[in-house]
């Protein structure tokens, strides 16, 4: 398949899949008019990219990762090294504080939304006027 129709099938842009190639997470092969063509197993690959960026892995990780990715959205590690391992639970603690730090900014807006509402409710029972 060609980009275009992996990006629809994906959700992923071109250029995305783009900047993935260029960053090795992908390997099209090339058509001898110089497109890339895509197989169906790159349908889950990229799905598994975009989950993995989508949780705040940044690619050199997903690069170290991908060759440990058994089958569609899961992963698997037969022989983890030291390394990995460190690496891995220092990720797991930047998004455990990534997750707190969005989870205060969401209940702060939660909360100002919930004033807003209520001054906005109260302007308009007695008929003032509100910016």
């Amino acid at each position: 398949m060609r980009i275009g129709e992996l990006a629809e099938r994906t959700g992923v842009s071109r250029r995305l899949l783009r900047y993935y190639e260029e960053q090795r997470l992908i390997t099209p092969s090339r058509a001898r008019n110089g497109y890339r063509e895509y197989d169906e197993a790159h349908v889950d690959i990229v799905l598994q990219i975009k989950g993995l960026l989508d949780a705040g892995l940044p690619t050199r990780i997903i690069q170290q990762l991908l060759p440990c990715l058994d089958r569609p959205r899961t992963i698997y590690v037969p022989n983890v090294t030291p390394e990995m391992t460190a690496t891995l639970q220092l990720e797991q603690a930047r998004l455990s504080e990534r997750i707190e730090c969005l989870t205060r900014n969401r209940d702060a807006i939660a909360d100002y939304l919930d004033k807003v509402l209520a001054v906005k409710s109260v302007n308009d029972e007695t008929g003032l006027l509100h910016a």
